[in-house]
């Protein structure tokens, strides 16, 4: 039997794929800072049987127009707004993703970024990098208070619950809004469910975990920061597109809201010239949600299992 072809779209660790190379033959773009060319991935797809996709990936119809065998698609992310999900179907491919497997270091990603933003972690480092850190008073960069405030997690899934864990270990109060309500998380949480616009009225912290759908693209806009305390803390570990920037820029401008901590963005890469970066109560992080050596390991080794699945076991893990 000829081995499948995969197609691995960003270099990743040899050892990782080393188990495999007895049931695959495996192509690889050798860069490992740098997304593959869209010219070259339509290229490298027009004989491949399974394609293993960051999210810098856009598999749209064109795409797989241009890939005639490909079978499945192993998305390394829980989201998967990079594909066509409907061309996909279309075309009978499978589309896998992977969940659960870095949903507490991406809550903990969502924590610190909690953190740095209320307690201006980053602009105190950048004080004494600075050189300007001559005298201690009383006032010296002072942040918020975590402990005790009221978070508002607006998407429960997974990684929300995984957050609201967090949330009390801080003594905080955990108030959530999702498409329908989580009973056992409620009971084991104590937490609240209230509408979105009542959740935007009380939070501290109002946490973004919501994947990005028609129904949540720019749910957070002039409208939602008009609703939000003054003192309010916005965080966004989700995805970019669920936030309209200009607003949220104006925002943090006028001080209608206190800060925002990001590690997502409507188009990535940022650059360090973008207008959010030039704001001190803006915390951007580069979309490191999943980065911890354990969690990309494990959610590379999930990629290969719903190929392994697909190919040669009893279907994928974790389709889509």
């Amino acid at each position: 039997m000829t081995k499948p072809l995969i197609y691995i779209s960003r270099k990743i660790p040899k050892e990782i794929i080393v188990p495999y190379e007895t049931k695959f033959e495996f192509r690889m773009w050798e860069k490992e800072n740098e997304p593959v060319p869209r010219r070259v991935l339509i290229q490298e797809l027009k004989e491949v049987d399974g394609l293993l996709c960051l999210l810098t990936e856009k598999v749209d119809k064109d795409l797989l127009e241009a890939a005639p065998q490909l079978k499945i698609i192993a998305n390394m992310a829980v989201g998967y707004d990079n594909i066509t999900i409907d061309s996909a179907n279309d075309r009978g491919v499978v589309v896998t993703n992977t969940p659960d497997v870095l949903t507490e270091t991406t809550a903990d990603l969502t924590f610190t970024l909690m953190l740095a933003t209320a307690r201006r972690i980053v602009e105190a480092a950048d004080y004494i990098r600075s050189d300007r850190w001559e005298h201690w008073s009383p006032y010296l960069l002072a942040g918020s208070d975590i402990h005790h405030k009221t978070i508002g997690i607006v998407g429960m899934g997974r990684i929300g619950e995984a957050v609201a864990r967090r949330a009390k270990g801080f003594g905080m109060s955990v108030l959530y809004h999702n498409r329908s309500r989580k009973i056992e998380a409620e009971k084991e949480l104590q937490a609240k469910y209230t509408s979105f616009d009542q959740l935007l009225k009380e939070a501290d912290f109002v946490v973004s975990m919501v994947p990005l759908t028609d129904s949540t693209r720019k749910i957070f806009n002039r409208e939602a920061f008009g609703k939000m305390k003054s003192s309010a803390i916005f965080i966004n570990a989700s995805r970019g597109g669920t936030v309209d920037e200009d607003d949220l820029l104006e925002a943090l401008q006028t001080k209608e809201i206190k800060a925002a901590g990001l590690d997502v963005y409507t188009e990535e890469p940022i650059r360090g010239d973008h207008p959010l970066m030039n704001l001190t109560n803006a915390v951007c992080f580069p979309h490191i949600g999943s980065a911890s050596i354990e969690t990309r390991t494990a959610m590379l080794q999930l990629c290969l299992e719903n190929l392994a699945g697909y190919f040669y076991g009893d279907g994928p893990k974790t389709p889509v």
